[in-house]
């Protein structure tokens, strides 16, 4: 079962102007940035109240993130529910006839296990689920 929206993943082409960005916005400096080199990504998270944006920076040409980025330019890149339990979701998810991209769970940032769902089962949304590593 879906908890809670866990954060929403946002493209960008620059972290430091993205990072200034963001901590004008919403008046909170970023709490962690952290490299996740099996995407080549580069990850920034803010946190306000419960509310969590993730900026996504592609750190090579051929990581998802470049190629989002230069098909449809800065901006919303994914939304990620938390779950308790990733495997019974993948399962269920399964089940319903949703198409995962990674049916096995990888580490990603922040202390998570992802999965994502495929976008052409979601209305054009690229959907993440994650679960805290324990």
């Amino acid at each position: 079962m879906v908890n809670k929206i866990e954060h929403i993943g946002i493209a960008v082409k620059n972290m430091d102007d993205a990072n200034a960005l963001f901590e004008k916005l919403l008046g909170v400096p970023s709490y962690k940035e952290e490299t996740v080199e099996s995407e080549g990504v580069l990850t920034s998270f803010f946190q306000t109240g419960t509310n969590k944006i993730e900026l996504l920076m592609a750190t090579n040409p051929e990581s998802p993130i470049a190629k989002f980025l230069e098909k449809k330019g800065e901006g919303i890149h994914h939304i990620a529910f938390d779950v308790e339990d990733i495997e019974a979701e993948i399962a269920r998810l399964k089940n319903e006839g949703f198409v995962l991209i990674n049916e096995v769970p990888k580490k990603g940032a922040d202390n998570k296990l992802v999965v994502f769902l495929h976008p052409k089962n979601t209305n054009g949304v690229l959907v993440e689920l994650c679960q805290e590593i324990r």
